[in-house]
């Protein structure tokens, strides 16, 4: 069964924009997954196509209407097993673990909110999971979309060309990925680090666990903290020589 993106949104046009080029868009061509992207409009019941009211209790912006979007959802013929997202800055927050779990299913139905947000009633009706993407608000759900597809997408079978690229990078195990480096072995005075040049792949993965440590350790405290303690013999972990690039 090919894995199946189904969105729904006011703006059905926006897709599959960059979804539709580079890595997933070959893949996309080559029917490696599907992309479906359906007008909520599409279930308005009036002439006017009317979509949002003004929120309960007053306030400023408009509410998406539980009714048509519940009938949107309907509409789509989806399995109740069906992951069902509904990508909001409130909710929790999107995972490499989640991406994977999320590409090893059938593929998701994920809503994208507009205007000040979605009636609580739809949500909590048809069993919508909150994602979000970071701590900042966009306009609408579209881009968000965007990013959790692409992450999917990726870890497709056949999307990459090694299976280690989707494997050996930031948070496949709870790490931030080590630095890379490439031709030209100088670049304004700064060296590729001589081990990575040894030849010596027992060194080379040390040196890249530890730099992938120490970058965690430092910029995202949080991933550390989370990841099981190390032995007692680890307290004395020490970084490879050339560590620098320069």
């Amino acid at each position: 069964m090919v894995w199946r993106a189904t969105v729904l949104t006011l703006f059905p046009e926006m897709f599959p924009g960059p979804l539709g080029i580079s890595l997933a868009g070959r893949a996309l061509a080559s029917g490696l997954w599907a992309l479906e992207a359906r007008d909520i409009r599409d279930s308005a019941t009036d002439k006017h196509r009317s979509v949002d009211d003004t929120p309960a209790g007053g306030g400023p912006g408009m509410v998406l209407r539980a009714d048509v979007l519940a009938a949107a959802i309907d509409a789509t013929g989806l399995p109740q097993d069906r992951p069902r997202l509904v990508m909001s800055p409130r909710g929790r927050p999107l995972t490499q673990a989640r991406v994977a779990e999320l590409a090893a299913g059938p593929g998701p139905l994920i809503v994208c909110g507009r205007f000040e947000g979605i009636d609580q009633r739809v949500i909590d009706a048809r069993g919508l999971e909150e994602v979000s993407i970071g701590d900042y608000v966009l306009s609408g759900g579209e881009i968000a979309a965007m990013a959790l597809i692409d992450a999917c997408v990726r870890l497709l079978p056949g999307v990459m060309g090694k299976l280690s690229s989707g494997t050996d990078e930031s948070f496949s195990d709870g790490l931030l990925e080590y630095p890379q480096y490439t031709r030209p072995q100088t670049f304004e005075d700064r060296q590729i680090p001589e081990i990575l040049l040894s030849g010596d792949h027992a060194k080379v993965a040390a040196w890249r666990l530890a730099e992938a440590e120490a970058l965690t350790e430092t910029r995202r405290p949080d991933l550390w903290a989370a990841r099981p303690k190390a032995p007692e013999k680890g307290k004395n972990r020490k970084r490879p020589k050339n560590t620098t690039d320069g």
